[in-house]
């Protein structure tokens, strides 16, 4: 049996939010150290992978491994009838053929409870090995969704240009060019707000935007993101849970596409 029990709702809402227009089905796989998911988009160019470490819960106990195939879109619908401060449950059994998620307002003795029907996905379980990248930035994610969303007024591409003295974000379009240069920064009262650069060797990579802007839909989720790029390989977006990770995994453009 499933049974894990959320603080509060908000964390699996924003989990939830930051997924769903990347994949709308996709395997949660419970066991006793957590619950993860993996999926790939249609266009097979973007790769989701989740962790929600079981010290996230405040109640957790997983009998034995379960898989609950979910429809993201239908899962978020019932996610929204619990406030953000409630305590929410999710329970299942065994050999589920549904799910249930309790939600329980901390102000009164109100107790909502809805179920989900599950469905069976066909869903193979990638094993991504860790790998050197040629560059690893870690910056405000709030900044960087913000330069996405900006460039992304100009072109259907984001270049990504980085040296050991700067990260310079480039988009060129019918209608003009725009470009922001970042450099590393250290804030020792606010280190969220601090900007590294670890570089092995300069990147000079090209991604979609349209997937980019599903990426930062995670960053309600992380004050920082941190992006680990190699040239002609998927480069890696993180945003680190208390326990766990988001993690999206992205293929670059390349000239000839």
């Amino acid at each position: 049996m499933l049974e894990g029990k959320f603080e509060e709702a908000s964390l699996l809402k924003k989990v939830v939010e930051s997924i769903k227009d990347s994949v709308q089905l996709c395997n949660f796989v419970c066991s006793e150290h957590g619950i993860t998911v993996q999926a790939v988009d249609d266009s097979r160019v973007l790769l989701v992978s989740l962790l929600i470490g079981n010290e996230v819960f405040s109640d957790y106990r997983c009998d034995r491994n379960i898989t609950l195939g979910v429809d993201l879109k239908s899962f978020a619908k019932i996610i929204r009838c619990g406030g953000n401060d409630d305590y929410l449950t999710l329970i299942a059994e065994d050999s589920p053929d549904s799910v249930t998620l309790v939600f329980e307002d901390k102000n009164s003795d109100r107790i909502s409870e809805y179920s989900l029907k599950l469905m069976e996905i066909d869903n193979e379980f990638l094993k991504i090995d860790d790998m050197d990248y040629d560059s690893v930035i870690k910056m405000p994610s709030i900044d960087f969704q913000k330069i996405c969303r900006d460039l992304s007024t100009l072109s259907e591409s984001l270049q990504i240009l980085i040296t050991k003295d700067s990260i310079k974000f480039m988009a060129e379009g019918e209608t003009g060019n725009g470009s922001v240069i970042l450099k590393p920064r250290t804030d020792i009262d606010k280190p969220e707000q601090s900007i590294t650069v670890k570089l092995n060797n300069a990147v000079n990579s090209t991604f979609g935007l349209k997937y980019i802007a599903d990426i930062v839909k995670g960053t309600s989720l992380s004050n920082q993101i941190v992006i680990k790029i190699s040239n002609r390989t998927p480069a890696l977006f993180e945003y680190k849970l208390q326990s766990g990770y988001l993690r999206f995994y992205l293929a670059p453009k390349f000239e000839d596409e």
